[in-house]
């Protein structure tokens, strides 16, 4: 039965002269700099998160070219005057901050080369991302798969515990990780670039010429293993419906028909396995007496408490409908087990499908419902004839070495034990295990599914969100821990400082750290004339340069006393915000984005109605940094007197209790004694529920305000 159909399960069919299957970051990221370095006239990147830092080998190199990502591209730039380069990241919500690179714009624009250019895409509904993972060089080349060029996603197959290469300038051990890029050449790559193209035309608005085949073009890397040969590769893709533009729901389709057509097995890799039809069609496989089997690999949890408790309790309600379908025996779901994680698991973050060794794909896509109609992907798939021979026994190797990876076994053991046992599931059972090895998945119990997940939809969308729907997952979805959690951690950072207290009372501290003088430097700055205000124009300037505004008011509250400190640091704040707002109004919509993420903007402007609200919670559960939220205000659509007044309202609780505490635990230091330690305690304590209680009734407002719109269809 034939697979692939264009306009139906994919865009394209087209020629690839070689493919290679590239396992795990090393081998991706050194192919990768081993093409670039041969490039002629053009690189195209599109991402989903890109780190101008990455190294893309670890260890030493012996062409003397640059390792890191951004110098490389530099490097190439300067040496090839016709060589140009586009990077196309999307242009992420400010929730994703804290998780990347700062100010990406001046890292990879106007900090390289002149014909380096960098765009964030936010070409798309709100709620979506472009998660695409494509490079293309000189349309002769092209790589597409699950690895970005980021943080976290370097490693070896080995998946070594405690292999210190995986540093990556955010962890010095970051937990193992497994992926799978495919590289393809000839027409299929050049299908590449035209989809690349489109996409920069897009969301920057500028067209970008192809690649003339006769001025040259990028070689196949040196040293690497081509897997197939003369091959017809698909391209699989999924596009919201945007602006005018229809949806595109290739890749869902794509998989339906893989699992109907297979006869054998489907071996699937995924970060995610959540996509309701993609389940729905499988369980009908296994109700089948004659039925393919079904092998899922998958991680033993994803990353982050939230993740956890949405995404794998709906992989795991996924789990046992399939269980309840398998009447014959021949599902069978594990999860990798590496020795000495402790705690962490290796994220199984491949988007692979193998099915009975004659088709296979490697994408962007998870098997949940946002890959199949929210959000960007690009897969691509090979089917193979059975009377092609060698490319069936290329697609097979493919599948061992992925199995033996994870099996902790060779790949000839699993070929021997497959022969032997007429069964890929059995050949499966038979080597597992060892310390090493692939485990049976644990699931969540189902009545404990049921009680977390009322609504799949909102955690897990297959179409655009309304924007009030998503502000309030925002609120209530947040990746920080439980409230009750946050209360110990702050209250564990109370008795850090009385122990610190009792330290410079009582110990050797106290010689090397004269508390006394730091506050006597805190009074005479409180002595200069007209010091309130000079206290309004640091707060002002430290705005605009991103300061702390939390630790700026604690200073002042140390140099003024209570009263004053309080007073100088509310105005102190408000001015501050104000001159952030003026200078966004000055900076435009379009430079903001650029800078800060525009997707925040579009959230702002789509808030609009309720302005007001919008910015008290802001100030209350702050969404992004002070002084971001200061710029993107003045650039979005939020009126002067929403802000101002939403500021102020949001900002003096907080600031009145950071006064109080700060003022006590001023007094806990000059005067440690349980009098003192008691008061502190009571403070904390009050301030900590009162904190709580407000976000309580502000979450609580924000639900009612979002029940009073319409239903969304």
């Amino acid at each position: 039965m034939k697979v692939l159909e264009p306009g139906r399960n994919c865009w394209r069919i087209e020629k690839a002269d070689r493919v290679a299957f590239l396992i795990d970051g090393e081998a991706y990221f050194a192919a990768l700099r081993r093409a670039l370095l041969d490039a002629r006239q053009a690189v195209h990147i599109v991402a989903w998160d890109i780190y101008s830092e990455l190294a893309l080998v670890r260890g030493e190199v012996e062409d003397g070219a640059p390792v890191t990502l951004k110098a490389l591209l530099n490097s190439i730039a300067r040496a090839r005057p016709g060589l140009r380069i586009t990077i196309l990241n999307w242009d992420f919500v400010m929730l994703y901050g804290m998780d990347r690179e700062w100010l990406p714009v001046y890292r990879l624009d106007w900090d390289t080369h002149r014909r380096i250019r960098f765009y964030l895409d936010d070409k798309h509904p709100l709620g979506a991302s472009r998660h695409q993972k494509l490079v293309v060089i000189d349309d002769a080349l092209a790589f597409a798969g699950g690895l970005d060029l980021t943080r976290g996603r370097w490693d070896t197959p080995e998946h070594a515990a405690n292999d210190p290469r995986r540093g990556d300038g955010r962890s010095s051990r970051p937990a193992p990780h497994h992926d799978v890029q495919m590289l393809v050449s000839g027409d299929a790559a050049r299908a590449l670039g035209e989809l690349a193209r489109a996409r920069w035309r897009t969301a920057a608005g500028a067209r970008l010429e192809p690649c003339r085949a006769a001025r040259g073009a990028a070689a196949w890397p040196a040293g690497l293993a081509v897997d197939l040969e003369n091959v017809q590769v698909a391209i699989a893709r999924t596009e919201p419906a945007y602006a005018g533009q229809a949806a595109v729901r290739e890749v869902q389709q794509l998989y339906i028909d893989a699992v109907r057509a297979a006869r054998r097995f489907v071996y699937i890799e995924n970060q995610y396995f959540t996509a309701p039809r993609v389940a729905a069609a499988i369980a009908e496989r296994l109700a089948e007496v004659e039925g393919p089997e079904i092998v899922l690999v998958t991680p033993q949890h994803t990353t982050g408490w939230l993740s956890q408790l949405t995404m794998d309790a709906l992989r795991a309600r996924a789990v046992r409908r399939l269980q309840a379908a398998d009447a014959h025996g021949r599902l069978r779901v594990f999860y990798p087990a590496l020795p000495g994680l402790g705690e962490d698991c290796l994220n199984v973050h491949s988007k692979v499908m193998v099915v009975d060794d004659r088709f296979v794909r490697v994408g962007s896509s998870n098997l949940n419902n946002r890959s199949m109609g929210l959000d960007a992907e690009c897969d691509l798939a090979v089917e193979v004839g059975e009377d092609a021979a060698p490319a069936l026994d290329a697609i097979a190797r493919f599948r061992r070495r992925l199995l033996a990876e994870h099996l902790g076994a060779a790949e000839d053991a699993l070929a021997r034990a497959e022969r032997e046992q007429g069964s890929l599931a059995a050949a499966i059972d038979r080597l597992c295990g060892g310390a090493r090895s692939l485990r049976p998945l644990p699931l969540v119990d189902a009545a404990e599914i049921e009680r977390l997940l009322p609504e799949t939809e909102l955690i897990d969308p297959e179409r655009p969100v309304e924007p009030e729907a998503l502000a309030q997952q925002f609120l209530h979805e947040d990746e920080r821990a439980p409230a009750g959690r946050r209360i110990w951690l702050w209250v564990a950072a109370l008795l850090l400082l009385g122990a610190l207290a009792a330290a410079w009372r009582w110990t050797p501290l106290a010689r090397n750290l004269d508390l006394a003088a730091l506050l006597e430097a805190g009074a005479r700055f409180a002595a200069l004339p007209g010091a309130p205000l000079l206290a309004v124009a640091a707060f002002v300037l430290a705005g605009l340069v991103a300061f702390p505004v939390t630790l700026l008011i604690m200073l002042t509250v140390l140099s003024f006393g209570a009263l004053t400190g309080f007073a100088s640091a509310l105005a102190g704040s408000l001015a501050s915000a104000l001159a952030g707002y003026g200078l966004g109004v000055l900076l435009g919509r379009h430079t903001v984005r650029r800078l800060a993420g525009g997707r925040l903007n579009r959230i702002s402007k789509r808030l609009a109605r309720r302005g007001l609200l919008a910015v008290v919670l802001s100030r209350v559960v702050p969404i992004a940094p002070f002084s971001i939220i200061n710029l993107v205000g003045g650039a979005s659509h939020v009126s002067l007197r929403d802000f101002a007044l939403g500021t102020l309202i949001g900002m003096t609780p907080g600031i009145a209790a950071v006064t109080l505490f700060t003022d006590r635990v001023r007094a806990m230091l000059e005067h440690p004694s349980w009098e003192n330690g008691l008061t502190l305690t009571v403070v904390f304590a009050g301030i900590a529920l009162t904190a709580y209680a407000l976000v309580g009734w502000l979450k609580r407002r924000s639900a009612d305000a979002a029940a009073e719109q319409p239903p969304v269809d």
